[in-house]
C-alpha cells in the first residue's frame, strides 16, 4: 500500500478542521452552576409577579433569556423548579448561627429570616402560600423544603441552649418555634406594619425568650 502523499494529508487535515469537535464518549457538557442560579432567580421573579398558577416554563425562559430546553434539562416541571428555587435560596441566604447563646442565635436567625422574607424571596413565598390550599403536591413540597428546615434550625438552636443549661429541658421548644414562624408570617402578610429589626427584637425579648426561660 502506498503511503499518503503530502497533499492528501493536508486535504484530510483541512476537512477535519471543519468538523465540529465532539466531547469524549460518555461525557456530556458540564452544567453551568452560574446558569442554574440565573434560572432560579428568573423563576423567583416571575413567581412574585404572576403567582404559581400563571407561572410557565416559557415565561421563566423568556425572563432568563434562555431556551426552554435549557430549563427542562435541569427540572422536569415547574413544581420541581419552584421548590428547588425556594430551597436553594433559603439555604444560601440563611446560615445556621452558632454564636454561643440562645438569645444571640435566635436573634441572628430571625433577623436573617425577616430580611429574606421582606425581599424578592418573600414576595415569591407569599405568592406560593396563597396557592397551597389548592395545590396539595405543592403544599407538601413547600413544607418539606422551605418550612420544615427552618423549624429544624430553630429546634437545634434551642436544644443547644438546653445542653448549655441556659434553658430548662422542659421548655416548650416546639411552641416557641411555631410562635416565631407565625409571628414573622403574620407581620409580613397580615399586619400593616413593617417586618423589621425592631419587631424581631420585640418578638424575641417579650415572647420567645420569656417562654424558654420561665
Amino acid at each position: 500500500m502506498n503511503a499518503p502523499t503530502s497533499s492528501a494529508l493536508q486535504e484530510e487535515a483541512a476537512v477535519a478542521s471543519l468538523e465540529p469537535s465532539r466531547p469524549p464518549a460518555g461525557r456530556g457538557r458540564p452544567r453551568d452552576a452560574s446558569r442554574d442560579a440565573a434560572l432560579r432567580q428568573a423563576a423567583m421573579e416571575v413567581l412574585a409577579q404572576v403567582g404559581y398558577r400563571a407561572l410557565t416554563m416559557d415565561a421563566v425562559a423568556a425572563h432568563a433569556r434562555a431556551g426552554k430546553a435549557t430549563i427542562y434539562r435541569r427540572w422536569d416541571s415547574k413544581l420541581d423548579l419552584v421548590i428547588d428555587t425556594c430551597n436553594e435560596l433559603v439555604q444560601r441566604r440563611i446560615p445556621e448561627p452558632d454564636l454561643g447563646s440562645v438569645a444571640a442565635d435566635l436573634g441572628e436567625f430571625l433577623r436573617s429570616f425577616a430580611t429574606l422574607l421582606t425581599g424578592p424571596v418573600g414576595k415569591a413565598a407569599q405568592a406560593l402560600v396563597g396557592e397551597l390550599p389548592h395545590e396539595p403536591e405543592l403544599a407538601v413540597k413547600f413544607r418539606e423544603s422551605f418550612l420544615l428546615p427552618q423549624r429544624d434550625v430553630l429546634r437545634r438552636i434551642m436544644e443547644r441552649g438546653v445542653q448549655r443549661g441556659e434553658i430548662s429541658p422542659n421548655a416548650p421548644i416546639d411552641t416557641v418555634g411555631e410562635l416565631a414562624g407565625a409571628g414573622l408570617i403574620y407581620r409580613l402578610m397580615l399586619a400593616d406594619e413593617p417586618l423589621d429589626t425592631g419587631f424581631v427584637d420585640r418578638l424575641l425579648n417579650e415572647a420567645l425568650l420569656p417562654l424558654l426561660k420561665r
